[in-house]
This record gives structure tokens, sequence and C-alpha cells, in this order.
């Protein structure tokens, strides 16, 4: 029995992964659990005292307090489903009538073990409802010990489906044999069972929940609303239709967008983040040079298209152009576009001083001492008016990374916003804190902390 009992827990993980509705898409049911065998309805002479004792468990029944049935079904169509049942029990319990009286005893045949395979034909009521009526009607054989024989069987029961694929399954089923009853080797009896039921056998190749026979995509995870075809990017257009699958479109673009809404698509936009004419692709010419904005050096300047767009002065006599010259008021050299070159003797500068910033105790605020340092610091930086430069800020491993993240960002920020607020440009700066990331001395020592409670200034390169 122990055995048995393994192999329906064994069934029971095999279908429950795949389970889906009984239907045509999903044909299959496994159903297991216990069952109750009496003979008491049998025993009896007159139809409506067959009914007295019915719920009387006590009384009449066999119960084997195990999982002692098992049925594995198939839906054929229109209602109907065909299934095979094996079942065991021990039955210590019979019936007997004395002839020609009402007088019944209930007596122990010895522990009696019965085996029994039937064919099962069911007709369900209410199929697409969580309760779920069926009448059926088979035939088997019923074993009781080394004694058997064949019945003739039918009744009732009900599936109450928790979900789409599990349900439990009351029924009762009345076995007719056509042997005298006092001495037929199996009395006719009514065999009870309970447990639980498990629908399977649909196929969805891309688990989307939609069987394969109804999918349009059946390769890939859809939409039940598009058949089964994805709509990656939610634009209403399935991606085998979509031209741009991967961003949200226009219908009237086949899926694509505009970003910029001059009426070209962005794929053949070639500015598509700015508005612009369909003769220069959709790019923009703010100085009506003739000249896509992006193709002009100079667009806010009317030029040339042999300078690219740009005229040729150059302001402050560096041999840089203004049109190539971020600085074009002030010498700087054609490496740095015209801008005064930032070193790398200044830079050092800068972080020997980021070094020595001190901060209150896990707070972003600077201590009244460390000042005249900020100030130096925001010395250097105005002399480079066109310069941008990263701030960052970093701390040593004590605390937590999510904390350390923290500070490092809010104690870079603070020592940008202090630049700000002495006259640096902000769109010349910028700042970010990598917690305790980047070390650049052992978190062991206090010493190695303290380098690496720091921060850096880099300088940010532009085109």
């Amino acid at each position: 029995m122990k055995h048995l009992n393994k192999l329906f827990v064994a069934a029971l993980l095999a279908t429950g992964l795949t389970a889906q509705a009984q239907n045509e898409d999903n044909p299959w049911a496994l159903s297991f659990g216990v069952n109750a065998v009496s003979n008491r309805f049998g025993a009896s002479s007159e139809f409506g005292d067959q009914f007295t004792h019915f719920f009387k468990t006590d009384e009449s029944w066999n119960v084997l307090p195990s999982v002692s049935y098992l049925n594995v079904s198939r839906y054929i169509g229109s209602g109907f489903a065909f299934g095979v049942t094996g079942s065991v029990n021990k039955i210590d319990k019979l019936v007997s009538r004395a002839p020609g009286t009402l007088d019944y005893t209930v007596y122990n045949p010895g522990d009696v073990t019965y085996y029994a395979v039937d064919g099962i034909i069911k007709y369900n009521f209410l199929e697409k409802s969580w309760f779920n009526p069926y009448v059926h009607i088979g035939g088997g054989y019923t074993w009781m010990d080394q004694q058997g024989n064949g019945t003739v069987n039918g009744g009732l029961g009900i599936n109450f489906w928790f979900t789409d694929n599990v349900g439990f399954t009351v029924q009762s089923t009345y076995k007719h044999t056509f042997e005298d009853q006092a001495t037929a080797n199996v009395p006719r009896h009514i065999q009870h069972f309970a447990g639980l039921t498990f629908k399977f056998g649909g196929k969805d190749t891309d688990g989307d929940g939609i069987y394969d026979k109804y999918d349009e995509c059946p390769d890939v995870p859809g939409l039940k609303q598009f058949n089964g075809c994805p709509d990656t990017d939610g634009d209403g257009i399935i991606d085998k239709n979509d031209e741009c699958p991967d961003v949200a479109g226009l219908k009237e673009f086949n899926g694509c967008p505009d970003t910029d809404g001059d009426g070209i698509a962005d794929k053949n936009d070639a500015c598509p983040d700015v508005a612009g004419p369909k003769s220069l692709q959709g790019c923009p010419d703010k100085d009506g040079d003739g000249i896509a904005d992006k193709d002009d050096k100079c667009p806010d300047v009317k030029g040339p298209k042999e300078n690219a767009g740009c005229p040729w002065p150059d302001t402050d006599g560096d041999g840089v152009l203004d049109k190539d010259d971020k600085c074009p008021t002030v010498k700087g050299t054609a490496a740095n576009f015209g801008c005064p070159e930032v070193t790398e003797e200044v830079i050092k500068k800068l972080n020997e001083y980021g070094k020595t910033i001190l901060f209150n105790s896990g707070k972003a605020s600077f201590k009244n001492e460390t000042m005249p340092v900020l100030n130096a610091m925001l010395a250097i930086f105005k002399e480079y008016p066109h310069a941008k430069f990263s701030i960052e800020g970093h701390t040593d491993s004590d605390g937590s990374d999510k904390l350390n993240q923290k500070l490092s960002e809010e104690r870079a920020a603070a020592v940008k916003q202090f630049l700000v607020e002495g006259g640096v440009a902000a769109d010349r700066l910028e700042s970010k804190g990598y917690g305790e990331s980047k070390p650049v001395a052992s978190n062991k020592t206090a010493k190695g902390k303290a380098l690496n409670r720091r921060v850096e200034v880099k300088l940010v390169k532009t085109e």
C-alpha cells in the first residue's frame, strides 16, 4: 500500500504542472483519493429502505484511510468522457438480511481485500461552471479476496472546480451483480469516491495561455486580444505587422514613432528628435542657409556651404575659427577647441584639495575648517570658465553599501552646489557618487579608510 501511495503522489507531480481544462483542447483528466464500500443498499429488499442508512458511515461503510483509487479519463466530445478506475479497499463490515424479514446484521467477514477495475462513461452538465454535476454508467470486475464477479455500474458525481485545472470530485456508484445475494462472491454494493481531479493535455508551445490551435503566433508568447501574438512595444500593433516592434509608434507609420511630430517616421528621419522639413530628411535649418543643422557647424549663423555653414572670423586670434572655437573671445589651443587647456598639474592640485575636504561624520555638510580648501578650489575652477568637470564622491567601507552609495552622491553634490553658488556655471559641473566601490587604500586600517574618504575632480573631455 505504501508503494501505491507513492505512485499516486508521483502521478500528481507529473500532471499538476501541466494541467489545463478538460475539453477538446485539454482532453485528459487524472483523479485520485479515497473510496468507501457499503453493501447496505444491495441487501435491502424494499427500495425506500435502501437509502435509510446511506450516510451512517460507522454502521456499514468500509473505508481505507489512504489514497485508494485512481481514475484516468479522456474527453471524447459533446460532454462525454471515457475513463478507467482502479480501486482497493479492506472489507470489515458486511450487511446481511434474514430472508423474509427486515432484520439486518452487520458482521466482519475477516478483513477481506477488495479490488476493482471499472470502465466508466460520464456525461457532464454545466461544463463551464465551477459546479459540474455528471451521471455515469459502465461496468467492470470486482474481487473480494480471490473471488470475483462482473458488475454493471451507474451513478452520480459532482466536480467542484477550484481553478480551471484543479477540482474536488465526489461520486457514488452502484455496482450490480446478477447472482443470488445469499451465495454471491461479490454482493451488490455502492462504492463512494472523494478526491482531487487534475486536467491536462492541451498544447501551448509558447506558454502564453492560448492553445496552439487558436494561437496565430504559437512559438512566441503573446496576448489574448491579439490571438496569441505579441505586441512588444504596447502600441496596439502586433509585432509581425509592426515595422518598429521594440518602440511604440503610430498606425499611420506601421507602428513606428514620429518623435518630433514632423510627419516623418523616426526610422526615415535623419533628425528624429527635432522637427525639420522633408527636403532635409526631417532635419531643421535654424539659420536658413540651406544646410541642415546637423551638417551645419554654425547652425545659428549663416555661412557658406563650402565652409560647412560657418563664417570665417577668428575673434580671439588663437588660430581657431569662431565656428570651431568654443571660447571665441579667449585665446586657447586648437586641441581644446579654442579654449585654454586644463593641465594635468591643475587636475592634480584640485584632487589634492579634494582629499582634504572634511565633512561632518555620516553627513554631507562641511566642517568649518574645510572652507579655505573649498575656496581655493573655487578660484581654480573660475580660471577655466569653459572647461567641464566631474565631481566624484567616495567613502570607506564602514556602513552598508546602500548608505555609503547615498552618502557619496550627497557629498559630491554638496561640493558641486558650493561651486555653483560661488559662480561656476552649473552646466559645467556634474556630480557622481561611487560609495565604497573604488577604494585607493585598504579599508582595514584607519589610515586607509581616511584615504578612501575623498572627493576627486576629473576633466570632462568635450568634442
